[in-house]
């Protein structure tokens, strides 16, 4: 059985510049820093591309693991979706929406996960993994937030 994580997250920043800061290799490493997350194949910095794939390495739970992810949609800067095409879930699709509101962005997560091991990996998601998930997922999406919001650093 999947489960499913929506989160929207209100930016004062304008669509594209939060477009381009949510496919950004480096500020991913940024947010997932607890996890030790970093990009090992694939794009492993800047701005990922449609039909581009990245492997991250990060230890979740005490363990060491490696996920290897694709861009399967993108419509900059509005939309773009990820999956996971070798890891430890069953599956994963991760949208990523974002809606210009008055030089604002509203962004949107459409998380849908699925754990291996039938039964089991129900409870598992029932009992720990869905809330893990979201509280890395809101981790990221304030690390965005910041980003996006900061002020821009002056010309030389």
């Amino acid at each position: 059985m999947s489960s499913q994580i929506l989160l929207a997250t209100h930016i004062n920043a304008p669509v594209e510049k939060v477009f381009d800061i949510a496919r950004n290799i480096d500020i991913h490493i940024e947010s997932t820093k607890h996890t030790g997350e970093r990009a090992i194949a694939g794009r492993t910095s800047g701005l990922i591309e449609l039909g581009e794939t990245v492997t991250w390495r990060a230890k979740h739970f005490g363990v060491w693991q490696n996920l290897t992810s694709k861009i399967t949609e993108m419509e900059y800067p509005y939309h773009f979706t990820d999956i996971m095409v070798e890891g430890a879930f069953k599956n994963f699709t991760h949208e990523h929406y974002f809606y210009p509101v008055l030089n604002q962005t509203m962004m949107r997560d459409i998380f849908t996960f699925e754990s291996p091991g039938g039964i089991l990996g129900d409870v598992v998601n029932k009992l720990f993994l869905s809330e893990y998930m979201t509280r890395l997922l809101l981790t990221r999406n304030e690390v965005i937030k910041q980003y996006a919001e900061a002020a821009p650093r002056p010309e030389r």
